[in-house]
């Protein structure tokens, strides 16, 4: 039986950061992939998504202009926008292709890596049984890394069949742009795709929300911005709404909503998209002869910075239940690797986690928001300023969005957190992201040189916000710029006892 110093299950964007770790350290490493090398990373999910972004953002910029000029509006067919994300796709599966035929045909140095297509199930805690039609082998390795990604999660109610009633792997597969379509969860994922339809214009859509606000984790400025440009461009959101039937009839969708106030709608639709998160893919591992059991409630598996109850198995990813982004992913596959062979014991810290979401404006973040220091009792101090104030933003003709930026209520005055709501919102959180990791005071970034005209000029002036020196002052633009101190409310003398 062979055996290795790592066996890794499965191959999406965790996976494969935990096998290239392991390489760099000098072990022989097994990876297997039922399915394709990238996973979600590549084919349903970040890549194939960003791309339909993308092209519909390039549409609806397009559409604007020719509006002001009166010219007949642009329009791509489906099968032109997934000619764009297939061309993407493959691509990058072709740069993994190229890249692991050299690794596993290295011909300089020892061997280190393999790739086995199949399933991978455990029969003991060290050994594993690949299996894929015709073909079956046992291997056993000292270190398991399980990386076996996420699935949409589905609800009993609401009966999805990938034709009519959609999940978000399944979305990917229609064959045109649909008249119509109702959107069920306004997360992430379901307010991206309410941006890309709506971009691209040929889509009237619906969103479904439970709560009184779509993006309820974010501050309200960023929701209600998002919500204002999602409805400026004809989504109907339907806000405190609980879905209490849905089901396809003659070809098209027929859903009834509730409302608190005893309000009920009955709206017909062409098609629908279930987006109410992802469930870790963990049945079918044999974990049960290991000795491990994954939450019933969850069913993910308890794991303490990446490792379980057994200490030479790992869990990363979106197998973990939680932190569902591609970077988090990279970021825990290497980090377990680390953990067994380079001695790491600092800690995973998610604090300083940088992160994107592809809406209208795209909206960027690092570390706690505004609810989020609030819920904590942390007491901050706020600097925010609108696009409009910036000459890169006037420049673009891009001037909707805002900049905010929180840092520790004393003279030290640490960055907290960011947000960025508009154009290259990404290319701004970075170096914030890099001053919360490493305790930098804001005065740093006040006192930075940066290119002119740039987006990341407004980051800067906050800074100078804070310490009382910005170019422009929000006691005059009170409606483009503000700066305020929050601190927790004082307690009752009884709720202090």
């Amino acid at each position: 039986m062979e055996h290795f110093d790592l066996c890794v299950i499965g191959g999406g964007p965790a996976g494969y950061a935990a096998a290239m770790r392991a390489i760099d350290l000098g072990k022989r490493t097994l990876l297997i992939e039922r399915d394709r090398i990238g996973g979600t990373g590549i084919f349903n999910g970040a890549l194939a998504s960003k791309t339909l972004w993308e092209v519909a953002n390039r549409v609806s910029s397009t559409n604007a202009l020719m509006r002001t000029r009166g010219r007949e509006p642009f329009s791509l067919s489906w099968e032109e926008v997934g000619k764009a994300m297939n061309e993407a796709i493959f691509e990058r599966k072709y740069l993994y292709a190229c890249h692991m035929q050299m690794l596993a045909n290295n011909k300089v140095g020892p061997l280190l890596f393999r790739h086995e297509r199949g399933s991978g199930r455990f029969l003991s805690p060290h050994t594993v049984r690949i299996e894929r039609p015709g073909y079956s082998t046992d291997i056993q390795a000292d270190h398991f890394i399980v990386a076996t990604g996420s699935r949409p999660r589905t609800v009993a109610e609401i009966p999805v069949d990938e034709q009519h009633i959609y999940t978000s792997d399944g979305i990917f597969g229609i064959e045109e742009l649909p008249r119509s379509i109702v959107i069920i969860g306004a997360g992430v994922i379901g307010c991206e795709f309410a941006t890309i339809f709506s971009n691209l214009g040929a889509t009237q859509v619906h969103l479904i929300d439970r709560a009184d606000r779509i993006l309820p984790f974010e501050d309200a400025d960023v929701s209600e911005l998002v919500a204002r440009n999602l409805e400026r461009k004809g989504v109907i959101i339907h806000r405190a709404a609980k879905l209490e039937h849905i089901a396809v009839e003659q070809g098209a969708v027929r859903y009834e909503l509730s409302y608190a106030d005893g309000r009920h709608e009955t709206v017909r639709v062409e098609k629908a998209l279930l987006s109410v998160g992802r469930t870790p893919n963990l049945e079918g591992l044999g974990l049960e002869r290991t000795g491990l059991q994954p939450d019933p409630r969850t069913g993910s598996i308890h794991a303490s910075d990446t490792r379980t109850a057994l200490p030479h198995i790992h869990v990363v990813g979106d197998a973990t239940g939680t932190n569902m982004l591609v970077n988090l992913g990279e970021m825990e596959g290497r980090h377990a690797v680390e953990r067994i062979w380079a001695e790491k014991t600092e800690p995973l810290s998610y604090d300083n986690v940088s992160t994107i979401m592809f809406l209208d404006p795209e909206v960027a973040g690092v570390g706690s928001n505004e609810q989020d220091c609030q819920k904590r009792g942390i007491a901050y101090r706020m600097a925010r300023i609108d696009y409009s104030c910036l000459a890169r933003a006037i420049a673009m003709r891009r001037t909707q969005g805002f900049f905010k930026v929180l840092v520790t209520n004393d003279a030290e005055m640490r960055v907290l957190g960011m947000r960025a709501v508009g154009e290259h919102a990404s290319s701004t959180i970075q170096a914030v992201a890099l001053m919360i990791r490493s305790g930098t005071p804001i005065r740093e970034l006040s006192e930075l040189v940066h290119p002119h005209p740039s987006i990341t000029e407004g980051v800067q002036e906050c800074a100078r916000m804070l310490l009382g020196h910005s170019l422009f002052k929000p006691t005059v633009f009170e409606d483009r710029m503000q700066c305020y101190t929050w601190t927790p409310p004082a307690l009752s003398d009884a709720e202090a006892a």
